[in-house]
């Protein structure tokens, strides 16, 4: 089976082209065309401007994504569908419904939130229907913890019993909490804002943080930022405070302190593992909680070195035995490969749908 892939949930047009064939699993393609550039000058992305370049840049993707792959028959189409910016996800799934239409074929509408999740269980394609559900076994319960600019989202995908073979039947979700105001992706951006950094904020911010192991003290660098909801009983975010506890800590300093590096790199440093103390801790005590098997990662922020490092570091100090999987970081960014995966499982669920009847929620949630 060949899956030809499209991503447009936000400002990167993406289009892959997945084989799974005699249990061997090729990426084919993965173009992604981004528009960080374009919106840098604005400190942040504007729906009608993005879709225009969606328009734009669709069919040079397509053209560059099917080159690469030599022009292989495609069997399936997956799209997008939600959540994300709409006139975005419309493009995408318009451009989708056209391609199915002239190629008659079926298309498989994806979760974007659920790509990110199943994007870490690529190389269970190569195994066939039954052994994949074997694989998955061996990983539930699982909690899944995707953070980007749009989302931050811890979510449950609980256990399920043994009887039970089918995939509609384990492949489940329970969002167990969310950000109440801005993800983490969205409070980074506006920190590098406020400091004239530029954008996306995520990773210029991790550029010029400091690694955990080589910290030091000076009056400069005593910055103390809150972890807001760290220590609350429930599982939902909130990182609007933080993005104002930097604000008035900026307002506070001199000029001369504000334009300093040293500055710079202590309060890059500081919101940084705020961020970070905040996800790791609400993350392994949802796991101690649920008694998981693996914690699975998904979303841009993810991608962050730093993050991973201290995650893994928490997870091997744990007396329990618990798997920890994030994909790739080029996978962790919005692209069409998790899409086509995501897509491929929900084709063993027999989940295609005909071209007219594909919708854009903008909302969508993971069930």
């Amino acid at each position: 089976m060949t899956i030809l892939a499209i991503e447009t949930s936000c400002d990167d047009t993406c289009i892959a082209i997945l084989k799974i064939e005699n249990c061997k699993l090729k990426i084919l393609s993965n173009v992604v065309s981004s528009q960080v550039k374009l919106h840098a000058k604005y400190g942040g992305i504007y729906p009608s401007l993005a879709k225009r370049e969606h328009q734009k840049n669709l069919p040079i993707v397509l053209k560059k994504a099917i080159r690469e792959a030599k022009k292989s028959k495609i069997d399936l189409i997956a799209v997008t569908v939600g959540p994300g910016l709409e006139p975005c996800l419309w493009t995408g799934v318009n451009f989708a419904k056209d391609l199915a239409k002239n190629l008659k074929l079926p298309i498989i509408p994806i979760n974007h939130i659920e790509a990110h999740i199943l994007v870490n269980f690529l190389p269970f394609l190569k195994f066939r229907g039954r052994e994949i559900w074997k694989k998955f076994v061996q990983l539930l319960p699982a909690i899944c913890l995707v953070v980007s600019g749009g989302h931050t989202q811890l979510i449950l995908m609980p256990a399920t019993p043994k009887s039970q073979v089918h995939f509609r039947d384990h492949i489940k979700y329970k969002i167990l909490g969310e950000t109440r105001d801005d993800a983490a992706g969205e409070c980074l951006d506006k920190v590098a804002r406020i400091l004239g950094l530029g954008y996306p904020g995520g990773p210029i911010i991790s550029k010029l943080a400091e690694p955990f192991s080589r910290r030091e003290v000076s009056p400069i660098r005593s910055i103390n930022l809150p972890r807001p909801m760290m220590h609350q009983k429930n599982y939902d975010f909130s990182f609007s405070g933080l993005k104002t506890a930097v604000l008035y800590n900026f307002k506070s300093k001199p000029g001369k302190i504000r334009k300093s590096t040293e500055y710079i790199q202590a309060i890059c440093t500081e919101v940084q593992q705020a961020v970070i103390d905040v996800l790791i801790s609400k993350t392994l005590r949802a796991a101690a909680e649920y008694k998981v098997k693996a914690i699975i990662l998904g979303g841009g922020v993810t991608a962050n070195e730093e993050l991973r490092k201290q995650f893994k570091s928490k997870i091997q100090s744990l007396k329990s035995e618990i798997q920890f999987l994030a994909p790739p970081k080029n996978l962790s960014t919005d692209n069409a490969v998790m899409v086509a995966a995501a897509a491929y499982f929900r084709h063993l669920q027999e989940e295609k749908k005909a071209w007219g009847n594909i919708e854009v929620n903008a909302n969508l949630r993971l069930k």
